[in-house]
């Protein structure tokens, strides 16, 4: 039970200290202790009626009372905002003020590097050990440990606010902010520790504080669409093609819930980046694909992205339409040459056409720059069946 209320509550206890305290260190560690102290208690006297505010008014007065057994006391209690301790039996839902939207704009303010963002928002808003998250990037915690500390030095030191964005700043700190919780997602879609769940946590998150804006609600259906079947995609090591995946695998629920998610984003007007993806997901995990339909969505994504990847994918999809030839056509436009998928999409597409010798150099290729178990699988069953 403590380890779920852990999971739910973290990010908005810690939000609200971090704003109370101005501080990420102070914060984390007065929360910590908040937990701590309910893991003693709470299995006696039972989990109360509000258990965030009940932690965040405990790691509040914790805080507090750190502070005053400093010598600097007399520097420091006046900068806290109404620092006497809240009495236990005053909190209520009005008492403390949800604060995550802050935070998520702090940990993934421009001025830090994108792997200090990344790691930020990980350890405030999902509550990832520093060590989890290690293990999750691949790298060892004390590398980890730095990064995070040199974020939050750099918060201090440079003055970040604890703040949303004014109107005018907002749609270019959304963006960054959508882009680090979908870059979690990606490297949680390869395998690692599901940092996929986390990702569609935090996106939940974001879709709950700002309701009204349609992007985040495309990125939460794409995450959530796309992670329905992420169970189809690997039988065993092999990597699945969607044609091939066992859709008794995907999860249906879940598509279901992405696309009502999906439907609010439309409603909203949603005609960005994320909400075209989401409609392709959603287009995808059809029983019967629209391949042009989906072609179609890819132009449109293209027209917003300029990313000749997006242009790939496109012609990937003209291809599953029916017209590899015209598909070719258009990959061989593309300067993609260090990208795998580029080789093994146009090894593919020279399969279809019965050009099998070009069809072995470009899987060839592609095996050179392949790096996963799965990847070099499939495309060396490739070469085998050519």
């Amino acid at each position: 039970m403590l380890e779920q209320v852990f999971r739910d509550e973290w990010g908005r206890v810690l939000a609200s200290l971090v704003g109370f305290l101005r501080d990420f260190d102070r914060a984390e560690e007065a929360a910590q202790e908040a937990f701590a102290i309910a893991a003693e208690r709470w299995p006696a006297s039972g989990v109360p009626d509000n258990p965030g505010a009940w932690l965040t008014t405990t790691a509040r007065n914790r805080a507090i009372d750190r502070i005053r057994r400093e010598h600097t006391l007399a520097e420091k209690i006046h900068l806290l905002p109404a620092a006497e301790a809240v009495m236990m039996d005053e909190v209520d839902d009005t008492v403390i003020k949800d604060e995550r939207l802050e935070l998520i704009f702090t940990c993934c303010h421009p001025a830090l590097p994108l792997e200090g963002q990344v790691a930020l928002t990980l350890r405030a808003l999902g509550g990832l050990s520093t060590a989890e998250i290690a293990r999750a990037f691949l790298v060892s915690e004390e590398t980890m440990k730095r990064r995070l500390s040199r974020a939050k030095t750099k918060i201090k030191a440079t003055g970040i606010p604890f703040a949303v964005p004014g109107a005018h700043l907002l749609p270019d700190r959304l963006d960054a902010v959508l882009a680090v919780v979908y870059l979690i997602y990606n490297e949680g879609y390869s395998g690692r520790v599901d940092l996929g769940g986390e990702a569609i946590r935090l996106g939940r998150v974001l879709t709950a504080l700002m309701p009204d804006e349609p992007e985040a609600h495309g990125l939460l259906a794409l995450m959530l669409i796309h992670h329905a079947r992420r169970r189809a995609r690997f039988s065993g090591e092999d990597l699945v093609l969607l044609d091939d995946q066992d859709r008794s695998l995907w999860d249906a629920r879940q598509i279901a819930t992405g696309r009502v998610v999906l439907d609010r984003a439309l409603a909203l007007g949603g005609s960005g980046a994320y909400v075209v993806q989401a409609v392709i997901a959603s287009l995808q995990a059809r029983e019967r694909i629209d391949w042009r339909r989906v072609a179609r969505m890819y132009r449109r994504l293209a027209d917003l992205t300029g990313s000749p990847v997006v242009e790939l994918n496109g012609a990937a999809a003209l291809a599953q339409a029916g017209d590899p030839a015209a598909a070719l056509a258009a990959v061989d436009r593309l300067d993609l040459d260090g990208y795998l998928y580029f080789h093994s999409t146009r090894g593919e597409l020279l399969r279809r056409l019965g050009r099998a010798d070009e069809a072995r150099a470009a899987y060839r290729r592609a095996l050179d720059l392949a790096t996963s178990t799965p990847e070099r699988r499939f495309l060396t069953g490739r070469l085998e069946q050519l």
